[in-house]
């Protein structure tokens, strides 16, 4: 404990500008307001981000006047819910007005009404560890459920009973998953019961809420124990189910190991790779390690010997993804880039030990566009065999690989291969106007220089004039 209230006067020295000043023009005109939730939690684990979320008893229209002439800029983030946005130096602001809210059985917006009380707004809390807060400014903490305790334990519990508290909101449940990978923290029995006796209640929740939660998690330092939740709970059969399905199915070359315990090892392996990438945990990447798999159910065959197969799951996979991510309303760039990566993760399984042609590497290249990088990490990450020298051994052939991919790039800049002339050079050189046959002659010389490599610009038009007499 002596640790925590160290780090806790370590943060609140960093935000005692903002809470002082504002609680103080809070205090003055006779309302009280206090530092709430997630900010509270991180100051506790020496984690405290530059958001900071308020309660006050004040009313909107009221914390609006008292932000003029204080914060930096000021906007309306939700007025019908109570909330007042505003920024103050590098600080983001949210003020919310004591509040209550619950959702109706059959629909998908929730039902606002304004509290009285600062306890009784930390009831409407989702869990425990987010329903503790300090009044400003006078800095007394407010901790009605047991938040320290349960915070110390690394446990979820809800304020309430969980049955009462995912009524009202049915996306918490998502939010435990989330933040048990977020923080490592465990969920206490009584609400894995409720998340697992109510999981049919998420679907009344908008496909944009589902994203967003599932993306978090997803993002999070240990995604593996929020997704085990969701599966273990029922919830992924609602926003995930290809997901679960996994579980029931066996890897073609380890029939002992199913292929959901080989997706979650995917999955961890990719974000030990993802540092290529930049310092930030990548979505795509992520989800694409996620989601490689997802079509070995719909392809599984058994076969004579006993063996089992999975024949075109890359591009059964693909299109299960894209749907999948089409109905929980990810971007066209996003839903793209996972379900290329999908499709082309076992391109590299047809390079054997090195028998490819450059011809091979430049259309993995050309294939994989914007996503090489991606791919190379989940390749990568797709080995979870136990046999070591089967594991060095792929290893080194992709090491081989990227090898030459590197070399070719530099002597032919694959990353932005073109044939060896262009549409106008086209036109002129066969006489012909603008149209389907400009785009034939392209493609032609694509595959050309697929093939051959660089040509002089006599040589390409030899094989295009030829291309274009046996064509006639």
């Amino acid at each position: 404990m002596a640790d925590v209230q160290k780090r806790v006067a370590v943060e609140l020295e960093r935000i005692a500008p903002v809470i002082d000043e504002l609680g103080a023009r809070f205090q003055d005109a006779g309302h009280s307001l206090a530092l709430v939730g997630g900010p509270v939690r991180d100051a506790m684990l020496g984690r405290l981000q530059t958001d900071l979320d308020f309660t006050t008893s004040a009313r909107p229209e009221v914390t609006e006047k008292l932000l003029k002439g204080w914060a930096d800029a000021i906007w309306d983030l939700g007025r019908d819910f109570g909330t007042i946005g505003g920024r103050k130096g590098e600080w983001q602001i949210e003020i919310t007005t004591y509040r209550s809210e619950t959702y109706d059985p059959t629909s998908r917006k929730p039902t606002v009404d304004y509290g009285d009380s600062l306890v009784g707004d930390l009831r409407r809390r989702d869990f425990t560890v987010n329903a503790m807060a300090l009044s400003v400014p006078d800095r007394g903490f407010v901790d009605p459920y047991g938040g320290v305790g349960d915070l110390a334990e690394r446990v979820l519990r809800t304020p309430g009973t969980p049955e009462e508290s995912f009524g009202d909101d049915p996306l918490r449940m998502m939010r435990a998953a989330r933040f048990a990978a977020q923080l490592g923290f465990t969920v206490a029995p009584d609400v894995v019961a409720a998340m697992t006796e109510m999981a049919g209640r998420i679907e009344i929740i908008s496909a944009e809420r589902v994203r967003d939660e599932l993306v978090k998690l997803v993002c999070s330092p240990y995604p593996r124990q929020g997704l085990r939740l969701l599966v273990e709970t029922g919830l992924a059969g609602h926003v995930l189910p290809e997901l679960p399905a996994l579980a029931l199915e066996r890897d073609e070359h380890h029939r002992h190991k199913d292929v959901y315990e080989h997706t979650l090892t995917v999955l961890e392996q990719a974000i030990d790779l993802e540092s290529r990438l930049g310092a930030k945990p990548d979505f795509v990447s992520r989800f694409a390690a996620l989601m490689h798999d997802v079509g070995k159910p719909r392809t599984r065959k058994f076969l004579d010997d006993g063996t089992v197969t999975f024949h075109h799951h890359d591009v059964v996979g693909a299109k299960l993804t894209r749907k999948r991510m089409q109905a929980l309303r990810f971007s066209n760039d996003d839903i793209d880039a996972v379900a290329k990566l999908v499709e082309l993760h076992l391109r590299f399984h047809g390079y054997g030990s090195g028998e490819w042609t450059d011809s091979a590497v430049r259309r993995y290249v050309r294939d994989a566009g914007d996503q090489l990088e991606r791919l190379h990490i989940l390749t990568r990450a797709d080995c979870t065999t136990r046999n070591r020298r089967k594991a060095d051994r792929l290893r080194r052939t992709y090491d081989e690989l990227e090898e030459r991919i590197a070399r070719l790039s530099e002597q032919e800049e694959l990353a932005s291969i073109r044939p060896d002339l262009d549409g106008n050079q086209i036109m002129e050189i066969l006489g012909i106007a603008p149209g389907r046959e400009v785009g034939e002659a392209y493609s032609f010389l694509m595959e050309l220089r697929m093939d051959n490599g660089p040509m002089s610009e006599d040589a390409a038009r030899d094989a295009l004039l030829a291309w274009w007499a046996a064509r006639a």
